[in-house]
């Protein structure tokens, strides 16, 4: 296992590579993951556009599929522009971008309450994909967190500090595709990275889709499932 800190990346090759969809992307990347099927992995999705990904690999190594569920924090004026992003949790995790929150010359009122608009959306979807099911045991075990591609980082470097205060005895980042930038930015975060395509300029995570079509709560709620845990939640013996 790779000490955190010095995290491998695994890459398919140079070339650009194009998927027929998240489905076609989630086989390919299950491949390259099969040798985690005798560690008894849990898979993590970020919905919505993780979740058909993540399906297939959680079909391949016969695992548990779980939820990760993170937002984006957007600067008031350009809300597709992250400044941070809040993942779930007991407490929640909250990622700051320094440099576009001073660029942008955000006040700390004005980041505090776009974060609580989206912690609100974070607790409206997970009451609506996780109401009454089972959430897959994260600690002691080798976490695989999935989405349909990275662009800036922000969402997944949220997800993956939310993971490791869970304490598992591993993480590995499987995406299929990512700039090598952005992976080497996240790399001491996780023990592997597993991407299929690493182009120097991404431009969108869409175009390397010929169908990219938005995931629907709908889509995500069939495939959790299906594929979702069905472990029996462990409760503290201390009230």
């Amino acid at each position: 296992m790779c000490a955190m800190g010095v995290g491998r990346i695994l890459k398919a090759g140079d070339c650009a590579m194009s998927f027929e969809n998240r489905t076609d992307a989630g086989r390919q990347l299950a491949r390259r993951l099969l040798n985690y099927k005798d560690r008894d992995p849990v898979i993590l999705a970020l919905p919505r556009g993780g979740v058909p990904v993540a399906a297939e690999v959680a079909a391949l190594l016969d695992a548990p599929l779980d939820l990760l569920i993170v937002r984006k924090i957007g600067v008031p004026t350009q809300p597709e522009l992250a400044m941070g992003a809040v993942a779930e949790g007991a407490e929640a995790t909250v990622v700051r971008n320094a440099d576009v929150i001073e660029l942008c010359q955000v006040s700390a009122a004005e980041f505090d309450s776009v974060c609580r608009d989206e912690q609100a959306e974070i607790e409206r979807r997970s009451k609506r994909y996780l109401k009454g099911r089972h959430r897959a045991q994260i600690k002691g075990r080798l976490a695989i967190v999935i989405d349909d591609g990275i662009a800036t980082g922000a969402t997944i470097h949220a997800a993956i500090k939310a993971v490791r205060k869970q304490g598992p005895e591993e993480i590995v980042l499987a995406v299929p595709v990512a700039p090598l930038e952005t992976l080497e930015k996240l790399r001491p975060e996780v023990d592997v990275i597993v991407c299929l395509d690493t182009p120097v300029e991404l431009g969108a995570i869409g175009y390397f889709y010929r169908d990219f079509h938005q995931v629907s709560d709908e889509e995500v709620i069939a495939l959790l499932e299906q594929y979702g845990s069905k472990e029996p939640v462990k409760r503290s013996a201390n009230p």
